[in-house]
């Protein structure tokens, strides 16, 4: 009998269990070298396409060599940091992040009107401490949305208490950075927060209403200013004279690169041809030196990410790791796909960056720290028993 008792305490785990444990150390760790991939070809990129446009603005052909290299080191300490705390601190402070956010776009805007910003009104800060707010707003969104959707799910379905105090907080925020303006980065967020919304158990009667809603009055939006008028006639127009200049040479980057490419530093495009090489329309770049399958590897790359971040999410320990990890997931990999969808005239052009290849600090980082709470949610995963908790599926009220 004691015999029996030892080879049953002894005995291995059941196989579901070894290879759902196996699974998420797996995409731990294969998201966390996905990444460095990706800022590593962030940096020898970025230096090649922005070799020509630094030494003419800056006189020096690495500015943005060493800018992106210093970007990318400081993600990695991001990541690093972030993936060694505990991902609940987020729970706790996510109405602070995101009144936070509200506050500095409105504040955006009320300088904006009275004369102190010119333009689009999208950054705050002063010399090199400057930050988009609107990577703040869509985590600061992305984590409160997981915390009123785990908090509400005994009645999730229900319109006054659940969709609506989730339907402000996305119009605000929303709205604000429509406002600034910065329309595409607005109408990824909106989508964004709907599929989470989707995700979370919210009744598809009241997402279908609020896609009637937003499509219309975004459209409308988006056809009220020349320049993006300008965009979408680009797109559709079906002729080589219609294109703007940028998608053109756009275009012709991306044929140039074949199959193989035309080798590294070797791109024709970037030599003050295409705008914002280096930024907005890397990754035809990417196409041009590296070819088809340099493009497909980077594509593969972001897929691996999604898979990654889909099994973290899966086998989160709780309903807000598994929101927050979901909702990650989603904005990181959207963006990316956009961006290709625009470089390869799929989509018309937008202002969106390509997540850890692109030249910027701000979106680096904030990528960095959504990739150190996925890595920490699998850590806390194997730390903790293994069923999950259910501290977050207690009721809660307001927003």
């Amino acid at each position: 009998m004691i015999h029996n008792a030892k080879e049953i305490g002894n005995a291995e785990p059941p196989p579901a269990l070894s290879a759902q444990s196996q699974g998420e150390v797996i995409a731990g760790k294969l998201l966390l070298l996905v990444v460095t991939m990706l800022m590593c070809i962030g940096v020898v990129v970025v230096y090649s396409s922005g070799a020509g446009w630094a030494e003419n603005k800056f006189s020096s052909s690495e500015y943005f060599l060493w800018r992106q290299l210093a970007f990318s080191l400081l993600g990695i300490v991001t990541i690093i940091v972030f993936a060694r705390l505990d991902y609940h601190v987020f729970r706790k402070t996510s109405k602070l992040f995101l009144l936070a956010s509200i506050f500095l776009l409105t504040l955006l805007l009320l300088l904006k009107m009275v004369g102190l910003i010119s333009g689009a009104a999208r950054w705050i800060g002063y010399g090199p401490m400057k930050f988009q707010v609107s990577d703040l707003a869509k985590y600061a969104l992305i984590f409160h949305f997981s915390t009123l959707i785990s908090e509400k799910q005994r009645y999730i379905e229900d319109f006054h208490d659940s969709f609506l105090p989730l339907l402000i907080l996305l119009l605000t925020v929303v709205s604000l950075i429509a406002l600034e303006p910065n329309f595409s980065t607005a109408a990824l967020i909106a989508i964004i927060g709907v599929i989470m919304m989707f995700i979370g158990g919210v009744k598809l009667k009241y997402l279908f209403s609020l896609l009637g809603l937003l499509i219309p009055i975004g459209a409308a939006y988006a056809l009220s200013a020349n320049y993006r008028m300008e965009r979408i006639n680009s797109f559709f127009s079906g002729t080589e004279k219609g294109l703007s200049y940028q998608v053109l040479q756009a275009l012709i980057g991306l044929g140039n690169g074949g199959l193989f490419g035309l080798g590294i530093g070797a791109s024709k495009q970037r030599e003050l041809y295409l705008p914002l090489s280096y930024n907005d329309f890397v990754f035809v770049v990417i196409g041009e030196e590296y070819g088809l399958v340099g493009a497909l590897v980077v594509i593969s790359l972001f897929v691996g990410f999604f898979i990654c971040g889909l099994i973290i999410a899966k086998h989160a320990p709780d309903n807000f790791g598994r929101y927050v990890a979901s909702g990650i997931t989603i904005a990181i990999v959207f963006f990316a796909f956009i961006n290709i969808a625009v470089a390869c005239h799929l989509l018309p052009t937008t202002g969106v960056a390509l997540p850890f290849i692109s030249y910027g600090g701000t979106a680096l980082i904030f990528n960095s720290l959504g990739v150190g709470i996925l890595i920490s949610i699998s850590r806390h995963k194997k730390r903790n028993h293994p069923e999950r908790s259910s501290s977050d599926d207690e009721s809660g009220g307001g927003i």
